[in-house]
C-alpha cells in the first residue's frame, strides 16, 4: 500500500522528478529568510528586495492555479512569500515615513 502511494507520488506530473516540485521547494527557503528577517530594523531593509518577494508571490499566487497540474505547493508558497513580504514592506514604510522623530534630551 505504502509503496504503491510512494510510486503514485514518484511518477506524478507535479513530482520530486520534475522542476514542477523543486522551484517551490527552493522558494520556501527565500519566505523563511524573509520571516528570520522579521528580526531585523526596518533601516535595513530593502525596497527593491521586499517588492520583488512581493510581487513574484502575487504573480505566482494566481498563475499556479491556472497551470495543470494544479500546483499546490507552488500556490502555498507564493501565498507566503506575497505575506512576508507585504509585512516587511509594511514594516518599512511605518518606519521611513510616518515614525515619529524622539527628540533628545538634554542632560546638564
Amino acid at each position: 500500500m505504502a509503496s504503491s502511494k510512494l510510486q503514485a507520488l514518484w511518477n506524478h506530473p507535479a513530482g520530486p522528478k520534475t522542476i514542477h516540485f523543486w522551484a517551490p521547494t527552493f522558494k520556501w527557503g527565500i519566505s523563511i529568510a524573509n520571516v528570520a528577517d522579521f528580526a531585523k530594523p526596518p533601516e535595513k531593509l530593502s525596497y527593491p528586495q521586499q517588492i520583488a518577494v512581493t510581487a513574484t508571490g502575487i504573480i505566482w499566487s494566481r498563475y499556479s492555479t491556472v497551470i495543470t497540474p494544479k500546483n499546490w505547493n507552488l500556490f502555498s508558497v507564493n501565498i507566503a512569500m506575497a505575506g512576508t513580504g507585504i509585512y516587511q514592506l509594511t514594516r518599512k514604510i511605518k518606519h521611513d515615513y510616518f515614525s515619529e522623530a524622539k527628540p533628545a534630551i538634554a542632560s546638564e
